[in-house]
């Protein structure tokens, strides 16, 4: 009888039994997640495109429309700077998409150009949410403009500068005639003032020798 009763004590402190609630204590459900019954948060989106890209082609338009009280949404276009404020539908929708492609855009059936893509969603209520994707540049015709990053600019230590000493540079001068030595042969004025006069004498000279011949030559005949 002993052992039975030693064994009895063993076994109930692990008996389902313990595990019971006592008298008076609340009960508890053990790894039991609370449910979620609240309304579900409007949403909408656009995934792709992003803002700023370049689109070329047929694009597929990427989003999500998950609304409670959807009514009705629509899927819009529209030139950036238009005064207008003009949209074109691209397609229309009648109950709500989760996480898909919303539409494929064909951009070649417009010009190129910078675009506004707008989804437009109305609610059963009749109030309206939306979601934009701005500077869309189609870019079919004219060729894709490259991103341009900012240079930045290194900021460099002055370096100590080494004076140069300038090279002196030689000004040409003109080159000086050296004079010629005189001519021997050269006839100056002095010296044919001198020869005309000699020559005056010489000839008077002749004719006086002549005449005195003359003479002597009568007297001796």
């Amino acid at each position: 009888m002993l052992p039975v009763l030693v064994a009895l004590l063993v076994i109930l402190p692990i008996s389902p039994w313990n595990s019971l609630p006592r008298q008076g204590e609340p009960s508890v459900t053990l790894n039991q997640e609370p449910s979620l019954t609240g309304t579900p948060i409007p949403f909408i989106s656009i995934q792709s495109p992003k803002p700023g890209q370049a689109l070329q082609g047929r694009q597929e338009i990427i989003g999500s429309l998950q609304i409670p009280d959807f009514g009705s949404a629509e899927l819009l276009f529209a030139y950036a700077d238009d005064p207008t404020n003009t949209w074109f539908l691209i397609q229309e929708y009648s109950q709500p998409i989760t996480s898909t492609i919303l539409a494929e855009w064909d951009t070649t059936l417009i010009t190129d150009g910078t675009y506004t893509l707008r989804l437009v969603v109305a609610r059963a209520d009749g109030s309206q949410i939306e979601e934009r994707v701005t500077g869309l540049r189609v870019r079919n015709y004219t060729p894709i403009e490259t991103d341009t990053p900012t240079p930045i600019t290194p900021t460099v230590a002055p370096a100590s500068l080494k004076t140069t000493t300038p090279i002196p540079t030689s000004t040409p001068k003109p080159p000086t005639a050296t004079p010629l030595p005189p001519n021997p042969a050269e006839v100056t004025p002095g010296k044919l003032g001198q020869a005309i006069a000699k020559g005056t004498l010489g000839v008077f000279g002749l004719f006086a020798l002549l005449a005195l011949y003359g003479m002597l030559r009568r007297r001796l005949s």
